[in-house]
């Protein structure tokens, strides 16, 4: 039976005075993947950048593997195996596709080697030497997914990972995020294109103004579709 990997209850957080995160409850198992859907500003990154000890203040629970994270610092957090992808990206646009690769610090045991990288994305090996700012938005996006499975993180959060990107690019994670699943890997997924999240996923967490109003198993999801359009703003 597939244990445990995160668990949030009642999860509040603040940036400074403002309150953001207003009870949050979520669970996800070993190599399921769940998605965080939601209206520009509803919670989804903070959701994100909370379990990561990103943002001022966390009260209520966050286990990951077991452990209650929510008095850890940043750097405890990754050492659990916790990879975080933001919507910038954050590679070194002056350094070299490789390099870039080679930074990540190594975090815990399991870290994907470079060639193992570039079997899942062969775009990175064709542009190895390039430098990071010359890539194109869909390989940046790859480059970043890449560096946080350097790491050994085996829980992942991805943030907008297909924003702004062309269909045949969109298309490639999506087949990255099928291989990881079936490697094993946790996924926390936010994600604005619900077209691509939709068949990826596990169950599905609609969040409007800091809380999980809906929750949908990919068993519901065609039952539940005209009233998340309507949560959505389709």
């Amino acid at each position: 039976m597939s244990h445990t990997v995160l668990k949030i209850e009642n999860l509040h957080g603040w940036y400074g005075e403002s309150h953001v995160l207003h009870g949050i409850n979520l669970e996800v198992a070993n190599g399921e993947v769940i998605t965080l859907l939601g209206r520009n500003g509803a919670g989804r990154t903070s959701t994100l950048r909370a379990i990561c000890g990103l943002i001022g203040k966390r009260t209520g629970s966050i286990q990951i593997q077991g452990q209650e994270t929510t008095s850890l610092q940043p750097h405890q957090i990754a050492r659990l195996g916790v990879g975080y992808c933001p919507e910038e990206r954050g590679i070194f646009t002056s350094l070299s596709c490789e390099q870039n690769l080679m930074l990540p610090p190594t975090l815990a045991e399991g870290g994907m080697s470079v060639d193992e990288i570039y079997t899942m994305f062969p775009n990175l090996k064709e542009r190895r030497n390039s430098p990071g700012g010359r890539l194109s938005g869909g390989e940046q996006q790859m480059l970043a997914m890449a560096r946080i499975l350097r790491t050994g993180a085996k829980l992942l959060l991805l943030d907008e990972i297909t924003e702004g990107l062309a269909p045949v690019i969109v298309e490639k994670l999506g087949q990255a995020v099928t291989d990881l699943r079936q490697r094993g890997f946790t996924i926390v997924l936010v994600e604005q294109n619900f077209r691509f999240a939709a068949p990826l996923a596990d169950r599905h967490y609609v969040i409007e103004h800091g809380q999980v109003v809906k929750v949908v198993k990919q068993e519901d999801l065609a039952s539940n579709m005209a009233e998340l359009n309507v949560l959505l703003g389709v």
